[in-house]
C-alpha cells in the first residue's frame, strides 16, 4: 500500500459539464494492489493506513493517465513529413516504413522506440493501429505486456492498392487474425482490434472477413468481452472520392463498414473530417466512436473537424495523436490543437473549456475504449493510472504555472505550455513505468 500526496486534477463527470473539473490542492490517494482505495486528506489517510509509505508529489500536478484512441505503431520514424496531402504522404512516408517491419530486428527496434515514447509522454492506455505483419504484432504485444501498457491493437489488413508486401487475401487475413486474437485478446491488459487499414485498400470481401472475425470473437458471457474494431474514415476528399468509386453499391464511406457488420459500441473510426449527415446518424445509432486527430488533420490539410455535428448526432469523440502525420505522442498537445480547430470554426465549432480538454485526454478516451469503470479519473475504485506533470526547470510553464488564477487556469496553462518533457512520472495499475 502506498499513499500519494499531490495536487490532483481530474474530470469524473461528462464532457461539457461546467462543474466537471475536480480539483484537490492537497490530496492523499491511498493505493492498494494498484487500485485507489481512498481519496482524502493526508492526516486521514495516515490515520486510516498507518505505517505505509507516503510519496510526496506536490512539486507537480497529478492527472489521470492519458488515453490515446488512435496512434500508429509503425510510423514513429516518419514523423515530420510535411507538405503533402494524405495519399501522397502515405506513398512517400508511411508505407515504405511499414514495409520494413517485415524484418524482425527492425520491428523489435521500432516497437521499443514506439512504446517507450508513448509511455514517456504520459499515455497509459492506447488503441494502437498495428502492423501488416503478424510477427511484428507479436513483438508489439510482447513489449506492451512487459511494460504494462493498457493496449488494444490488431493486425492491419489490406488486399488492394498498397505495395505488394503489405497485401494479404481475405482468407489469410481471417486466419492470422484468429491466431493473434486467440493468443493476445484478454491477456492481462491487452485486447485485440480487427483492423482493416481503410476501405480504400480493403475490398468488400476483405471487410466481410473482418466482420466474420469480429462476430466470432463477440464474447459469450458477461465477463467475456468481444473484439474491437478500428479503421479510418472520411479523412481526405480524394480518399472519399476513391472509396465511392470502389464501392458503387455502398451508400457512403461509413456504409462500407456497416454493411460488413463492423460498427458497434466497440468500434473506433479515426478522423471523420468530412461526414455526411446520414453517416453521422448511422455512427450515432451504432454507438461507434470517432478518434479526433487534429494535428494530423492540420498537417495533411485534411480540414477542420465538425465536432458540433458529431455531438448533435450522439457520436462519442476522444483524442488521438495519429503520430506519423502528427507531431508527437503528447496527448495534451492534441487537446490544444483541438481547441484551436474549434475556435477557427467560429459559430460552427464546439466551445471547449480547459476542463473539457482534460476530459478529452483522459475520461473521454476511457469511455470510448470501454474502460471508464477502470480508468480515466482518479476516483476510489479506479486503477491508479496517473501522470505527474512537473514543469522542467527554466521552461515557460515553470514560470507561469504558479500564477494560475484557479484550477481551470492550471489546466489551461498545462495544455497551452506543457510538453512531454514536463512528464515527471507515469504509473499504470499502481506501478511506475517509463
Amino acid at each position: 500500500m502506498t499513499i500519494y500526496r499531490a495536487q490532483v486534477l481530474d474530470t469524473p463527470g461528462e464532457l461539457g459539464d461546467p462543474d466537471a473539473l475536480r480539483a484537490d490542492h492537497d490530496c492523499a490517494l491511498v493505493v492498494e494492489d494498484g487500485v485507489i482505495v481512498a481519496r482524502t486528506g493526508l492526516d486521514a489517510a495516515v490515520a486510516g493506513h498507518p505505517g505505509h509509505e507516503v510519496v510526496d508529489l506536490r512539486d507537480g500536478v497529478l492527472l489521470p493517465g492519458l488515453v490515446d484512441t488512435h496512434v500508429h505503431f509503425p510510423q514513429i520514424r516518419v514523423i515530420g513529413g510535411l507538405g503533402m496531402p494524405l495519399l501522397e504522404w502515405l506513398d512517400q512516408c508511411a508505407l515504405p516504413e511499414e514495409e520494413r517491419l517485415a524484418e524482425a530486428t527492425h520491428a523489435q527496434a521500432v516497437a521499443e522506440d514506439f512504446l517507450s515514447s508513448v509511455v514517456r509522454s504520459g499515455t497509459t492506455s492506447a488503441l494502437v493501429f498495428g502492423s501488416h505483419f503478424p510477427a511484428a504484432m507479436d513483438v508489439l504485444f510482447t513489449q506492451a505486456e512487459r511494460i504494462g501498457l493498457r493496449m488494444t491493437s490488431g493486425l492491419v489488413v489490406s488486399d488492394r492498392l498498397l505495395p505488394e508486401s503489405l497485401l494479404v487475401t481475405p482468407e489469410r487475413a481471417l486466419e492470422a487474425g484468429r491466431t493473434l486474437a486467440g493468443r493476445w485478446h484478454g491477456r492481462g491488459r491487452l485486447r485485440y482490434a480487427v483492423t482493416p487499414r481503410f476501405s480504400l485498400s480493403a475490398s468488400q470481401e476483405m471487410l466481410r472477413s473482418c466482420g466474420e472475425l469480429l462476430a466470432a470473437g463477440a464474447g459469450t458471457g458477461p465477463g467475456d468481452e468481444g473484439l474491437w474494431f478500428t479503421s479510418h474514415v472520411n479523412e481526405n476528399p480524394a480518399e472519399i472520392a476513391a472509396v465511392r468509386e470502389l464501392f458503387p453499391e455502398a451508400r457512403d464511406y461509413v456504409d462500407t463498414y456497416d454493411r460488413a457488420g463492423l460498427l458497434s459500441s466497440r468500434a473506433v473510426l479515426a478522423h471523420d473530417v468530412h461526414p455526411t449527415e446520414e453517416e453521422l446518424v448511422i455512427l450515432g445509432e451504432r454507438g461507434a466512436a470517432v478518434a479526433h486527430c487534429p494535428t494530423s488533420n492540420f498537417s495533411l490539410g485534411s480540414g477542420l473537424f465538425p465536432w458540433r455535428r458529431h455531438r448533435d448526432a450522439g457520436v462519442p469523440v476522444a483524442l488521438g495523436t495519429d503520430v506519423g502525420a502528427g507531431a508527437g505522442f503528447f496527448l495534451v498537445a492534441e487537446g490544444l490543437q483541438a481547441y484551436f480547430g474549434q475556435r477557427l470554426l467560429g459559430a460552427e465549432g464546439l466551445d471547449l473549456r480547459p476542463s473539457d480538454l482534460l476530459h478529452l485526454a483522459t475520461r473521454s478516451g476511457a469511455q470510448v475504449l470501454g474502460l471508464a469503470e477502470e480508468i480515466g479519473d482518479l476516483s476510489v475504485g479506479r486503477h491508479f493510472d496517473a501522470v505527474l506533470v512537473r514543469p522542467q526547470t527554466g521552461g515557460t510553464l515553470e514560470q507561469v504555472l504558479p500564477y494560475a488564477r484557479d484550477a481551470q487556469d492550471v489546466v489551461a496553462k498545462i495544455f497551452s505550455l506543457g510538453s512531454a518533457a514536463d512528464v515527471a512520472g507515469v504509473w499504470i495499475g499502481g506501478a511506475p513505468v517509463g
